[in-house]
């Protein structure tokens, strides 16, 4: 849906991926989606560039978010918010729904 406006799927699937939960790295944004961790990185490196997004170092971890500075932030950010509303409910389920803690031993499926 997105992926001619920002050049190809790696990236918005990327800024998608920033957009749902505020910041993330590479290799989990890569495992997310089954991309090589090159080409994410790649991509976000390229939006860091460009000012869209700012990295830090988390331990040996470069972890990346939104850049405050960035003047179109809440417009892009609106922008990808209502690219959610269109999407099949089994994609967001699929890729968009992110567990935070581990399934209780035992518990069933």
């Amino acid at each position: 849906m997105l992926d001619e406006l920002f050049g190809n799927s790696t990236a918005s699937k990327a800024l998608l991926f920033l957009a749902r939960y505020g910041e993330g790295y590479p290799t989990e944004i890569a495992g997310n989606f089954s991309f090589p961790v090159s080409m994410v990185q790649l991509q976000l490196e390229k939006l860091e560039r460009a000012g869209v997004l700012v990295s830090r170092l988390k331990g040996r971890t470069r972890l990346y978010t939104w850049n405050p500075r960035y003047p179109f932030r809440d417009e892009l950010l609106a922008l990808l918010c209502k690219a959610f509303d269109f999407m099949p409910d089994d994609i967001l389920a699929t890729y968009y729904k992110k567990r935070t803690r581990p399934r209780r031993a035992g518990k069933p499926l």
